[in-house]
C-alpha cells in the first residue's frame, strides 16, 4: 500500500502544479487591450488602452510592434499607451510585451495619404489653395520644423510650404513668393526608435499621389465691392491685348471694359449685377479672382428735411458708392469723370458737395422745389464683347421727401443805432448761417481767383483783383454788409457796420447818401448748369426786413482827429 499511497500523492501535487500554470497563462490571454484608430498613416498617434500594463521600465522591457516594427513610445501609463504608426510599418497584428509577457491589440490597417483635387488648378502666389483628399491625418502636428518627430507639410514645385488648415481631408495653403509651377504632395512625417529602441531615427515622410499646379501672376482687385457702376481695377502683369473673347465677368454678368492694358484692367460692375464670384476670362481660360459683393445703396435719413436755398443737405446711408468712378484709368482723380451720377430735390439738380460711400451732402439749388429726394447712380451694360456700351440706365434710390421753406421776417428791432450797436431781426425760415465762403466746386475755386467783375464793387487797379460776394448767408445794411454775431431760423444778431458815410460805389453808381437804406436778409445758391456741371452764376433769394439809420454814434471824439497819436511829440 505504500508505494500507491506515495504514486498518488505526487499525482495530486502535479495535477496541482498543472492547474496553477494552466490558470496563469489563461489569465494573461484574458486581458483586453483596445486599438484605437486601427487604421492611420505612419507619423499617426495611436492608442493603446487596457487594464495593468504596469509602469514603464525601459525601452527593452516595455514595446509595442507593428507587424513586427517596433514603435516609438510616447506615454506609458498603467491603463494607457501611446505609440506612433513607425515609417516602416505595414498592415497586420499590433503586439504589445511588457517584460515576458505579450498582449495582442488587434489588427491595423496602414493607409497613405491621397489628393483628389486641388482648387484652383491655377493660381497666383499670395492667395490660397485648397487640397482634398483623405488620409491627411487630424493636424499638421508640431509647428517647429526642428522638433525631432517632424512636421506635416505641403510641398509646391520642391517648396515646402507651412499650411493655415489642415483637416483629415482637406488642408489650405497661401503660396509664398518663392514658389513655382510643379506638382502638389501632402508629406507626413514619421519617427521611428534607433535599433536600441531609444528615440529617435532621422526623420522619414509618407507622401501622397502628386496633383499639378500652375502659378499665374498673382492679380490685385480693388475694390471687391460696390453698387452697380463701381470702378473695379485689376493691378497685374501678362493680360496682354485683349482678344474678343477676353472679358471680366462678375457673378456671371460680363463687366463693362474701359481700359486694357497687360498691366491693368478697368471695369465697371454692370446694370443688373448680382454678388458671385469674379472671373477673369483670358485665352478661353477662366481665372476665378474672388466673390465680388453686389450692394444696393439705401438712404436712411436726410437733414434737414425742410430748410431754404443754399443749406447743405445731408444724406445718410450706405452703399452709394463713389461719385467720379465713371472714366477709364485706375484712379478716380485722373479724369474725375462722374458719369450720370447726381443728386436731384424735387426733380432739380442739386450742387454735390461731398459723396461719400455712407454720405452725401448737397447745396440745396437754387430752383429747387419740394419733393422727393432722389439720387441718381449710372451705369451701363456692355456689348457681346465687353466694350461700352449696349445699354446705359441709372438706379434710382429714393432717399426721402424735402420741403423748400422761404424766410420770413416778422420783426426787428432798433430801427436805428450807431457802429457796432446790435440789431435783432425775427422771424422764421431764415435757416442756417454757412461760416465759411468755401465754393462748391472746381470750377467755382479756379473762378474765385480770377478776375471777375460781376463781382467787383470798386474798379480794380490794373494789377489787382478785387473779390467780394462770396458769401452765401448775410445782412445788408443800405448794402453793407453788417457782422453776424448770431444766426438760427427764427433769429438773426447783426452788429452795425463800420462804412464810409461821404459814399461808395464804382464808375456810373456811386451812392453819396448811405446813412439810411434798407435792411435785408440774404441767401444764396447756385443752380447746376445743363450739363450737368457746377455751376451757373450764384442768385440770391432776398428778404426785406425794412429800413433802417445809421446814427452818428460810437464815432471817435473830436479830440481823436486833433491828436489821434500822443507820442508824436516825444522821441519814442
Amino acid at each position: 500500500m505504500r508505494p500507491f499511497r506515495r504514486l498518488w500523492g505526487l499525482t495530486l501535487i502535479s495535477t496541482a502544479l498543472w492547474f496553477f500554470g494552466s490558470s496563469l497563462e489563461t489569465g494573461a490571454s484574458a486581458q483586453q487591450v483596445n486599438l484605437q484608430p486601427d487604421h492611420a498613416t505612419p507619423g499617426a498617434t495611436v492608442v493603446v488602452s487596457g487594464k495593468g500594463l504596469g509602469q514603464f521600465k525601459s525601452v527593452q522591457f516595455n514595446k509595442v510592434t507593428f507587424a513586427g516594427v517596433p514603435a516609438l513610445i510616447q506615454l506609458w501609463e498603467p491603463d494607457l499607451v501611446e505609440v506612433k504608426v513607425p515609417f516602416k510599418a505595414t498592415t497586420g497584428p499590433v503586439e504589445m510585451l511588457i517584460g515576458k509577457k505579450k498582449l495582442s491589440a488587434g489588427m491595423f490597417t496602414v493607409v497613405t495619404p491621397r489628393i483628389e483635387s486641388i482648387t484652383p488648378m491655377e493660381a497666383g502666389r499670395g492667395t490660397m489653395v485648397t487640397i482634398t483628399g483623405e488620409h491627411f491625418g487630424a493636424t499638421a502636428g508640431a509647428r517647429d520644423p526642428n522638433t525631432m518627430f517632424g512636421v506635416n507639410d505641403v510641398v509646391i514645385g520642391g517648396v515646402v510650404v507651412q499650411p493655415r488648415r489642415w483637416k483629415n481631408d482637406k488642408i489650405e495653403v497661401e503660396i509664398p513668393t518663392n514658389a513655382v509651377s510643379g506638382n502638389v504632395v501632402v508629406r507626413l512625417a514619421s519617427s521611428d526608435p534607433l535599433p536600441d529602441g531609444s528615440c529617435c531615427a532621422p526623420v522619414e515622410y509618407v507622401t501622397s499621389n502628386a496633383i499639378p499646379l500652375t502659378l499665374v501672376p498673382s492679380v490685385r482687385v480693388d475694390p471687391m465691392t460696390g453698387p452697380v457702376g463701381t470702378k473695379v481695377v485689376l493691378f497685374s502683369q501678362g493680360f496682354g491685348t485683349k482678344e474678343a473673347d477676353d472679358a471680366v465677368l462678375i457673378g456671371s454678368n460680363l463687366a463693362t471694359i474701359a481700359q486694357w492694358k497687360d498691366d491693368v484692367i478697368v471695369a465697371h460692375v454692370p446694370l443688373g449685377a448680382e454678388t458671385g464670384p469674379l472671373v477673369l476670362k483670358r485665352q478661353g481660360r477662366e481665372r476665378p479672382l474672388g466673390t465680388f459683393t453686389v450692394h444696393v445703396p439705401r438712404a436712411m435719413a436726410v437733414t434737414p428735411a425742410s430748410a431754404p436755398i443754399g443749406t447743405l443737405l445731408r444724406i445718410n446711408g450706405e452703399h452709394f458708392g463713389f461719385y467720379s468712378e465713371s472714366g477709364s484709368t485706375p484712379y478716380s482723380f485722373m479724369d474725375f469723370n462722374k458719369g450720370e451720377n447726381r443728386v436731384e430735390i424735387g426733380g432739380v439738380p442739386a450742387v454735390i458737395y461731398r459723396w461719400h460711400n455712407d454720405r452725401i451732402d448737397v447745396w440745396v439749388p437754387f430752383s429747387v422745389k419740394s419733393g422727393p429726394v432722389r439720387i441718381y447712380r449710372s451705369a451701363t451694360k456692355p456689348k457681346a464683347e465687353g466694350s461700352c456700351c449696349q445699354e446705359r440706365g441709372e438706379l434710382v434710390t429714393e432717399a426721402g421727401t424735402f420741403t423748400l421753406v422761404t424766410p420770413v421776417v416778422e420783426s426787428y428791432e432798433p430801427k436805428a443805432a450807431g457802429l457796432d450797436d446790435l440789431v435783432t431781426i425775427k422771424g422764421k425760415g431764415f435757416g442756417t448761417f454757412l461760416k465759411t465762403a468755401e465754393h462748391t466746386g472746381l470750377e467755382l475755386s479756379q473762378k474765385a481767383y480770377k478776375r471777375r467783375p460781376d463781382v467787383e464793387i470798386n474798379e480794380p487797379e490794373s494789377d489787382r483783383t478785387v473779390i467780394s460776394n462770396v458769401s452765401r448767408t448775410e445782412v445788408l445794411v443800405n448794402g453793407a454788409a453788417a457782422l453776424v454775431q448770431s444766426w438760427t431760423d427764427t433769429e438773426i444778431v447783426v452788429k452795425v457796420p463800420h462804412r464810409n458815410l461821404y459814399g461808395i460805389g464804382r464808375r456810373g453808381a456811386f451812392f453819396d447818401d448811405l446813412s439810411t437804406g434798407p435792411l435785408v436778409v440774404r441767401r444764396g445758391s447756385w443752380d447746376v448748369l445743363p450739363d450737368g456741371t457746377c455751376c451757373m452764376q450764384k442768385q440770391w433769394l432776398t428778404i426785406e426786413v425794412g429800413q433802417f439809420t445809421i446814427e452818428a454814434k460810437g464815432l471817435p471824439d473830436t479830440g481823436y482827429w486833433n491828436n489821434n497819436r500822443p507820442d508824436a511829440n516825444t522821441s519814442q
